[in-house]
């Protein structure tokens, strides 16, 4: 399966991402963010109205408008054709419904990108996620991006945290970079296994490759074995080295797939230290999804603050006084602007890192409490974006 690597010169006429920022809901106030749901609830109606009626000019269009007949004289020359003359109006396309744009449930004809090889962790996340899809490989998480950008897949599935390992850092700054939007998230207990080529025992082995992620997560097992440890770029990636390198001394630590594709043998299973490893990946996608209330949802933003004692506190306090729980929060230094300077009372001036802050809550969009919430958070942010609002996924 060939690995898709994007190029910055490919024609970016083809991307396509709607930016959803807060300031999307309303200039700020907390009537305008109430009247949200109301919003949605508009777009719904119209989405279905505007989609049936187009549906029903594509059947009309399809005829040549030089062949086009006078309605007029179309109604009476149906009544004069007698009862048995009329055609079966069954057979006609059916106009299409809201429902029928939503991808099947089973990920049927869904292009799903993400980073690494085939029998990695990612995409057996994006099987998960999408149990019929056609998985597409990237050399790096970027481009899996930009391969949704380009429309060259519908979806992407990226690692963003892991239970043991904790927060990808690479993908949280891409959010920022890239207009793209959380339409999901999927949850992949993560197995690793020990593999060698056919007949080798894992008492021979010397050396092991997998990515450094996989070995802070096999610590001590490793440290037990007595091996060298070699980074790759991906679990997988480790596997397939293995495989067709032929040496006897050298394993992989990889996924049951994994071992499965490229035909190694499983020496060893469940060599993490912690049982309960979990990795939650993020489902990326060019359109946001529109939230409802009828299951749980989680909300993705990312904001930034004024200088000033307590901020940070007012700000996290928004989620409090609704009884919204954050589920996490994270900080990244602002690249393009790192550091704050400060007037110092002492000595001058002092500086301070400028930081952006990340945060999913569990509610959705489309709740008042969740409205309220982010038009009170308005108020301390200098910045506000929502990055998406999607359910919540359980192991």
């Amino acid at each position: 399966m060939a690995t898709l690597k994007l190029h910055p010169f490919q024609d970016s006429a083809r991307a396509s991402s709607l930016s959803v920022a807060i300031s999307d809901y309303g200039s700020g106030s907390t009537g305008n963010f109430l009247s949200l749901r109301h919003d949605f609830t508009r777009l719904r109606k119209w989405e279905s109205c505007r989609v049936v009626v187009s549906a029903q000019g594509a059947i009309t269009s399809v005829e040549n408008e030089k062949h086009a007949v006078d309605s007029s004289k179309t109604i009476n020359r149906t009544l004069e054709e007698p009862k048995g003359s009329r055609k079966d109006l069954s057979i006609l396309p059916k106009p299409l419904s809201a429902t029928d744009l939503h991808s099947p449930n089973d990920g049927s004809k869904v292009r799903v990108a993400y980073q690494g090889s085939p029998g990695s962790y990612s995409e057996i996340a994006a099987m998960k996620a999408y149990p019929k899809c056609e998985t597409v490989p990237c050399d790096d998480f970027e481009a899996a991006f930009k391969a949704v950008e380009l429309w060259l897949v519908e979806k992407a599935v990226l690692p963003i945290e892991n239970s043991v390992g904790g927060s990808n850092h690479r993908n949280y700054d891409l959010l920022l970079r890239h207009r793209l939007h959380i339409a999901g998230e999927v949850q992949l207990q993560v197995n690793h296994c020990l593999l060698g080529l056919q007949g080798v025992r894992k008492e021979q082995l010397k050396n092991v490759l997998s990515h450094p992620h996989a070995f802070d997560q096999c610590e001590m097992t490793l440290s037990a074995f007595g091996v060298m440890r070699i980074n790759s770029e991906d679990t997988a990636t480790a596997a397939q080295i293995v495989a067709s390198s032929g040496k006897r001394d050298t394993g992989a630590i990889a996924s049951a797939r994994a071992a499965e594709i490229y035909g190694l043998n499983i020496l060893a299973e469940n060599v993490q230290d912690n049982d309960n490893n979990i990795t939650r990946f993020l489902i990326l996608a060019r359109e946001p999804v529109i939230p409802g209330t009828d299951k749980l949802y989680k909300t993705s933003i990312v904001f930034t603050l004024e200088e000033g004692p307590g901020v940070l506190f007012k700000a996290l306090a928004v989620f409090a006084l609704r009884e919204i729980n954050l589920t996490k929060i994270e900080s990244r230094p602002q690249k393009q602007r790192p550091l704050r300077v400060v007037d110092d009372s002492n000595e001058g001036r002092a500086k301070y890192f400028d930081y952006l802050f990340y945060i999913d809550f569990e509610a959705s969009m489309m709740e008042p409490r969740a409205q309220s919430a982010m038009a009170h958070l308005q108020e301390f942010a200098r910045f506000l974006r929502v990055l998406g609002c999607y359910p919540v996924d359980k192991v």
